[in-house]
């Protein structure tokens, strides 16, 4: 059983995050959603389209300019605080690796970390104890928040994946999360290559069957774009291939710009796989 916020989620029942993003200079969508009346039309959507969660991010990935805690905190806080206030039972992630804007966000109202950057603040998991809140435990590779991996390498990609995963997954666990509010993340594109990425997703069942949620944050990266020769705005394809291909092998929760897709590349496979009725079934009764 997976708990986040109000919500509970059994094994098959895979959970869509939205992405919300509260930054200038976004990969995706150059700064759609930085003022608030946006991001709060993006969250309505979101949750009328059949996202469980939003994920809420003050500073993007890649590099580019600095963001203090301070100025991140100003971006994500008072709005976790007014989604709260909107939408009471939605899950509320934020997407960051600093202990002092978790602990911020946590005291707004946020239900979910989500530490993109491997743990690179032992701090965080921490914070997601204190106020006994979920937490994202991700592989990054061992790099530095917004940094590239350059020529890095593993002996079995895989392996050090779990390696990460679990060690961090435990220790949140001996903190004091919840064990049930506690997912684990292979990091797609996050100090890898594509091969890494593609291997990662080839071999996810191994992290499912390790008993922890998987979370998959797919949603037009690089890896998807390289595999294809596609620019960002033309891997829609290749993600929700991605998604069908990562909902086979069992991951439960999927990062994602477009909801409604996602959600039914989700329902068809689930429909396959025996764990979702078809919404219609007339072909041939009648």
């Amino acid at each position: 059983m997976l708990r986040l916020g109000r919500r509970e989620f059994g094994p098959h029942e895979p959970v869509i995050m939205a992405i919300v993003n509260r930054t200038p200079d976004s990969f995706y969508d150059q700064g759609a959603t930085f003022r608030d009346e946006p991001a709060l039309a993006r969250v309505e959507q979101a949750v009328a389209e059949g996202a469980a969660i939003v994920d809420i991010g003050g500073v993007k990935a890649g590099p580019g300019e600095e963001v203090t805690a301070e100025e991140e905190a100003r971006r994500t806080v008072g709005f976790v605080a007014e989604v709260r206030r909107r939408f009471p039972d939605v899950i509320i992630s934020v997407d960051t690796w600093r202990a002092e804007v978790g602990e911020a966000v946590c005291e707004a109202g946020a239900d979910l970390l989500n530490d993109a950057w491997g743990g690179v603040d032992p701090a965080l998991a921490e914070v997601a104890a204190r106020y006994g809140v979920g937490l994202v435990c991700t592989h990054a590779g061992g790099v530095q928040p917004r940094t590239r991996p350059h020529r890095v390498t593993y002996g079995d990609v895989m392996d050090d994946i779990l390696e990460v995963t679990l060690g961090l997954a435990e220790r949140a666990v001996s903190l004091g999360v919840p064990r049930e509010s506690v997912l684990i993340d292979p990091g797609h594109d996050f100090g890898k290559n594509t091969r890494h990425s593609l291997e990662a997703t080839r071999r996810l069942d191994e992290m499912v069957a390790t008993g922890w949620p998987v979370l998959v944050s797919l949603s037009n990266k690089d890896f998807v774009g390289e595999t294809l020769d596609r620019p960002v705005k033309e891997r829609l394809l290749g993600t929700l291939a991605t998604t069908a291909v990562s909902a086979w092998l069992g991951a439960q929760v999927y990062r994602v710009h477009e909801v409604a897709e996602t959600r039914q590349v989700l329902e068809m496979v689930a429909s396959i796989a025996g764990h979702r009725a078809p919404a219609v079934a007339r072909r041939g009764l009648a």
